[in-house]
């Protein structure tokens, strides 16, 4: 079923690892760092406070909406215009950020799986996150890694894609896209002509007419699947 499987695209978020832990801890972190950069801030605004600041940044500029990091740099800036602190700080606390953002833990499946496709497909990572693939424990398996701030679209968005197909110089019929959304992962990519691999780590309800040519708990059954 798969033979033509030369390459296979990953998400990272909620697919590879768990991320609304990593998010509120880097946010918490942040949030610290403020308290004794800029403390009128953290005075005024809670970590709630300021996601929804950048939500609403987020609607009002849709055309810049994909580029998380730059999001948070704006959205910093206001708040530093705001309270009358230096505009560096914004940049400094997009880094702390960052820092913490990249703390991730891969489930226990991820890199063995990887590592052992790794040897026989190219594998390349696309996401609408933020995560710097290089400076997780991820490093090494990929041979290339995309965000939504590359390309200048998020998921569902073709544009992830198209890059690949245009980098690799392969159809989209010779590649496989492996996620945990429905809507930006699986679909899409099924729209293009790639096989799909669904993951979701826990089970959906609701989801049985849905259909993807693999639907797994796991990266396990890949190996398998792709023997």
């Amino acid at each position: 079923m798969f033979e033509s499987i030369r390459l296979i695209t990953f998400d990272l978020d909620d697919t590879l690892w768990a991320t609304a832990p990593v998010i509120m801890a880097a946010e918490q972190q942040l949030h610290d760092w403020l308290g004794q950069q800029a403390p009128e801030i953290t005075g005024t605004y809670s970590v709630q406070a300021m996601r929804e600041q950048r939500l609403v940044w987020m609607e009002r500029n849709p055309d810049l909406a994909h580029d998380l990091t730059l999001v948070r740099l704006k959205t910093l800036e206001v708040l530093m215009q705001e309270f009358g602190y230096p505009r560096h700080l914004a940049e400094q606390g997009v880094q702390v950020f960052r820092h913490a953002r990249n703390r991730v833990k891969p489930w226990d499946d991820v890199l063995p799986v990887l590592e052992d496709l790794h040897k026989r497909y190219t594998l390349v990572s696309l996401t609408n996150g933020n995560a710097q693939i290089e400076h997780t424990p991820l490093r090494s398996v990929f041979h290339l890694s995309l965000s939504a701030e590359d390309v200048g679209a998020a998921k569902p968005h073709p544009a992830m894609f198209q890059e690949v197909a245009a980098w690799s110089g392969l159809s989209f019929h010779e590649m496989m896209h492996v996620g945990d959304d429905w809507k930006r992962d699986i679909l899409p990519a099924f729209r293009l002509g790639m096989a799909t691999a669904w993951v979701h780590r826990k089970p959906l309800a609701g989801q049985g007419r849905k259909q993807a040519d693999l639907c797994l708990f796991n990266l396990h059954p890949l190996r398998v699947y792709l023997s």
